[in-house]
C-alpha cells in the first residue's frame, strides 16, 4: 500500500490529526514504480557496393572530326554507391586504364581526366544517406599506359560520411591534341573501377 491519508475533522483537532497525516504519508512513502520493460534490436552490417547497374559498362564520346587544333570532347558517367556496413568506415573508389588506341596509334597516356569535383546526391530524400565527402583533388587524371598501370582514387567518402545510398555523377574529358591521327576504328581505352571500405 502506498500514498498518504486525508483527514476531514473539526478545527480543534486540525493540527494533531495534521502531524499524524505528515508522519503516516512519510511512512508509507512514494508510489511504487512501474514494471519496467527493456527493448534491444541487433544490426547486422549490410554491403558495400556499386548498385543500379553502375558504372555503366560502356561510354561512347561524341565522334570528332580532326581539325589541325587541339580539341576536347566529354562524356558523364554515374556511380551509385550503396554503403550498407553500419561502420561509418568511408570508403573510396579508384581507377585506371588502358591507353586509347586504333590500332597502332595511340592518344596520349593523360588524355582523360575529370576536371572538376562530381556533383553527389542520395538516391530518395536527403535524410535517407549522409553524403559523402572527399579530399581528391582535381582535376584528375586517369592512370593510362598500354598495360593499365596502378589505380588512383577518383573519389572517397571520409569517415562518417558517404552511409546510405548515393550517387556521383563525373564528366570525363577527353583530349585530342592537334596531330592525332584517325583511326581505321575507333579509338578504345579499357576502365577499371574498384569501391574498396575505407578513404
Amino acid at each position: 500500500m502506498s500514498g498518504c491519508l486525508t483527514f476531514h475533522r473539526s478545527r480543534a483537532r486540525v493540527r494533531t490529526l495534521g502531524a499524524f497525516a505528515v508522519a503516516l504519508c512519510v511512512l508509507l512513502g512514494p508510489p511504487a514504480p512501474a514494471d519496467a520493460t527493456t527493448a534491444s534490436v541487433t544490426l547486422h552490417g549490410g554491403s558495400l557496393a556499386f548498385i543500379n547497374g553502375t558504372p555503366a559498362a560502356s561510354l561512347t564520346f561524341p565522334t570528332t572530326t580532326l581539325s589541325g587544333t587541339n580539341q576536347t570532347v566529354s562524356a558523364s558517367l554515374a556511380f551509385d554507391v550503396s554503403d550498407a556496413t553500419g561502420s561509418a568506415a568511408g570508403w573510396n573508389v579508384s581507377a585506371t586504364s588502358t591507353q586509347f588506341s586504333s590500332g597502332s596509334h595511340t592518344l596520349p597516356a593523360t588524355a582523360t581526366t575529370v576536371q572538376s569535383a562530381p556533383s553527389l546526391v542520395c538516391d530518395l530524400l536527403p535524410i535517407f544517406c549522409t553524403l559523402a565527402s572527399t579530399i581528391v583533388a582535381f582535376p584528375y587524371t586517369l592512370p593510362a599506359a598500354p598495360v593499365a598501370p596502378s589505380a588512383t582514387p577518383i573519389f572517397d567518402a571520409l569517415a562518417n560520411t558517404g552511409l546510405g545510398d548515393q550517387t556521383f555523377d563525373t564528366t570525363w574529358t577527353l583530349a585530342i591534341p592537334a596531330d592525332a591521327l584517325a583511326g581505321a576504328t575507333p579509338y578504345t581505352s579499357t576502365w577499371t573501377f574498384s569501391l574498396a571500405s575505407g578513404p
